[in-house]
């Protein structure tokens, strides 16, 4: 599979868990990674994980990175975190969306404003984020164009059996569906700048978030770690609109029904 070498990524949700994964990962691979989230600093009780801290580790290790905080329900904080890879790098080839607000109530209980911050954060960011990413890979030199990665999950499967969606993921697998309905459609309204546009479900991956919610006893036997879906997102990156895209992808048919070279 080709490097990455001299391509630039943005990667929301950078501060931890799959989004970490990624930004090291794709760093270590030659690209020089935007890491952007809420979290750039730490706050006691908190999560642990700030974008500072990331692009740090990159640098360490010999790559080229910049934290830039950003809430990408916050319309300004999304143009702000594009212009941040023009600016500092002159291009955006990749976007990886990755962040996400996992609002988790039944929905007996979920309040309208819980409702809202989903879809905000969740659905309406897709269309600004991608709106921004859009322009600047367009104006990247040659006709080059770009690849946009759109973090799914399996919650998003209307055929998923209803013990493995228990009770309170409503409105994170409603988000999820919407994501990837999106993807699909977009696709071929941007291929005539040769822009691929996907959706990856990263399957089961332990993340802080994770043990937050399920507990460090939990049977963490079949998850798998942030670092498992870099190939993935590595191969999508590569991705234009002559190859892979308009597409929904699964981590675990990767190689056999979809992959690179």
């Amino acid at each position: 599979m080709d490097r990455l070498d001299g391509k630039v990524v943005i990667v929301s949700g950078a501060s931890r868990g799959i989004g970490k994964g990624l930004a090291l990962g794709l760093a270590e691979a030659g690209a020089a990674v935007v890491c952007a989230a809420r979290s750039s600093r730490a706050h006691p009780g908190e999560l642990p994980g700030t974008v500072e801290d990331i692009a740090e580790e990159i640098g360490a290790r010999g790559g080229r990175a910049i934290p830039v905080r950003a809430d990408i329900g916050v319309d300004d904080d999304v143009q702000r975190m594009v212009n941040a890879a023009v600016d500092e790098y002159g291009r955006l080839d990749v976007l990886v969306n990755n962040a996400m607000a996992s609002t988790r109530n039944t929905f007996d209980e979920m309040t309208l404003e819980q409702w809202d911050t989903s879809w905000r954060i969740n659905v309406r960011s897709l269309f600004v984020t991608c709106s921004a990413a859009v322009k600047a890979m367009a104006a990247n030199d040659g006709g080059s164009g770009g690849s946009i990665i759109n973090i799914s999950s399996g919650a998003a499967d209307a055929l998923m059996p209803p013990e493995f969606l228990p009770p309170g993921y409503l409105a994170y697998s409603v988000a999820k569906a919407a994501l990837e309905r999106f993807s699909t459609a977009l696709a071929p309204e941007v291929a005539d700048r040769n822009i691929a546009v996907n959706a990856l479900r990263p399957g089961a991956v332990k993340t802080e978030q994770s043990v937050h919610e399920l507990g460090e006893d939990y049977d963490w036997s079949i998850w798998k770690e942030p670092a498992f879906v870099v190939p993935m997102v590595h191969c999508l990156s590569l991705q234009r609109a002559d190859g892979l895209t308009g597409r929904i992808v699964d981590v675990n048919s990767y190689g056999t029904t979809w992959g690179c070279d």
